[in-house]
């Protein structure tokens, strides 16, 4: 029987980029090379991923603004779901709104309400171009809204009103990381 390598174990940690860095605020662009570089790039995206203890991680929050994100996430049932998406697209999300916790590594150690279908489909590719369609519910369907979002430039504070907006902005600039910029 032949063992795949564990995903990340050969990538490079990135640095992490925070609220306020341009590159989360702008849309990324389609990959149109599936080449070694697509390869190392999901192999760093996984090591970073597991370095800051997430269960998804955009491109974009590396510092890549290219429409891929890796995952390894649990769906409400406790089924792990472990893989990566190029160029994804949300097809279905439906169901019941859930608000529930959201947080983001792009944002440490803050979470709010945020509301969410609890049943997400998206579609997109592998780093080796063949097609995939890759379906969620509960904690799972929220990973991959959350995911596809920081491909369109959006943070999940983006997503909040009113009070839980104000909140989590005034969290932010009470952490050492965000007070530069982050309103």
């Amino acid at each position: 029987m032949r063992h795949r390598p564990i995903p990340g174990s050969s990538g490079t940690v990135r640095a992490m980029r925070l609220l306020g860095d341009p590159v989360l605020h702008a849309p990324c662009e389609p990959v149109t090379d599936f080449g070694p570089d697509l390869a190392r790039l999901v192999e760093d995206l996984f090591a970073t991923m597991y370095a800051a203890e997430g269960v998804g991680l955009a491109a974009n929050q590396a510092g890549e603004s290219l429409r891929v994100f890796v995952y390894d996430c649990p769906d409400d049932d406790e089924v792990r779901h472990l893989g990566h998406l190029v160029n994804p697209r949300l097809v279905e999300a439906d169901g019941p709104v859930i608000r529930g916790p959201e947080g983001c590594l792009s944002l440490p150690g803050l979470e709010a309400g945020t509301e969410r279908f609890d049943h997400a489909v998206v579609e997109g590719f592998t780093m080796t171009g063949e097609p995939v369609r890759v379906a969620g519910t509960g904690f799972f369907a929220r990973c991959l809204q959350h995911e596809c979002d920081h491909l369109d430039g959006t943070l999940y504070p983006d997503r909040l009103s009113g009070w839980r907006r104000a909140k989590v902005r005034r969290q932010a600039r009470k952490t050492a990381w965000g007070r530069t910029d982050a309103s």
